[in-house]
């Protein structure tokens, strides 16, 4: 018997066929994604420079677009693929096509979030505003952006919950990881201390953590001291800045906090601690009129001696 002539054989080469595509759409897929990659892969190394660093920004953008990119040509490829399927199994695809197309412009009309969403990823990418690994708050929602799809973004806290953002929900979005980053001291010092010597104090600090491995290569300039910046009821507050490259500010941070409170206590620097009308100076207790006229003997005696 020739199986060739059998009934059951039309539908074994339609079957054939159907298979073939779905293969053909899987490796073209693979293909896509593969020569994405190859390709943000070559951009990543042709940014590094003599000393092997590389410019952080780009390729923080170079990943967000690949990542949407692999995801569009997975998307497309298939479509075809569906067509080409119906087409093999009989269907007219003819007026589905057309009938596709009325039924996006229908559907365009009703989901106007959908496509609210994605006009506004579009140009959250095509901006810059945000690029997978930044550290950016959205909505008053701080975390490292994870995703960032043409509909939604996502957000993973420091607690590692993630967040889901249609992008047209988006109100409100820092990005705290551009291009560069600062690490702010506030100094809460007590009206007794000298500001000049917690300064150079801190100064001193933020120098020798800038000549050590790793900080060294984290530390974009040197110490930025913006003065007294608030002269409050219990404290005065000395304001400045450091530096670093994205998203090292904290590292950085820590670390000269780490030091700086082993300076302080070495050089004898008092630090107010708050309490409602009370502040703790040296382990005692002081009413806010004592710890004034204690600021008040402090000053005349500075006067008598000429400072």
């Amino acid at each position: 018997m020739d199986w060739r002539n059998a009934d059951y054989y039309p539908y074994l080469i339609q079957a054939g066929r159907v298979g073939g595509i779905l293969l053909i759409a899987f490796l073209t897929t693979l293909v896509l994604n593969r020569l994405i990659r190859g390709v943000w892969l070559f951009f990543v190394r042709a940014l590094q420079d003599r000393d092997g660093r590389r410019d952080r920004e780009l390729e923080k953008q170079a990943t967000t677009i690949a990542g949407i990119l692999r995801k569009t040509a997975t998307v497309v490829v298939y479509a075809f693929a569906l067509v080409m399927m119906l087409k093999e199994l009989g269907f007219d695809v003819a007026p589905l096509i057309a009938g596709a197309g009325v039924l996006g412009l229908a559907v365009g009309f009703g989901a106007q979030n959908l496509v609210r969403d994605v006009i506004a990823g579009f140009f959250i990418i095509l901006e810059n505003q945000i690029r997978v690994g930044d550290i950016a708050v959205i909505n008053d929602t701080p975390g490292k952006v994870e995703e960032i799809n043409l509909r939604t973004t996502v957000l993973r806290d420091i607690e590692g919950t993630v967040h889901v953002f249609p992008n047209g929900s988006i109100a409100k979005l820092a990005n705290r990881t551009q291009e560069f980053s600062y690490f702010v001291f506030n100094l809460n010092l007590s009206y007794v201390d000298d500001p000049e010597v917690a300064v150079r104090i801190l100064k001193e600090v933020c120098a020798e953590v800038s000549a050590e491995d790793p900080y060294k290569e984290e530390v974009m300039e040197p110490l930025e001291v913006l003065g007294v910046d608030q002269l409050a009821d219990t404290f005065v507050l000395i304001k400045a800045r450091i530096k670093t490259h994205p998203g090292k500010q904290w590292d950085v941070g820590r670390e000269v906090n780490k030091r700086l409170r082993r300076r302080f206590l070495e050089a004898g620097m008092e630090f107010p601690v708050r309490r409602p009308g009370k502040m703790e100076l040296g382990g005692s207790t002081l009413s806010k009129e004592q710890f004034r006229q204690l600021v008040l003997e402090a000053l005349a005696e500075d006067r008598s001696r000429g400072v």
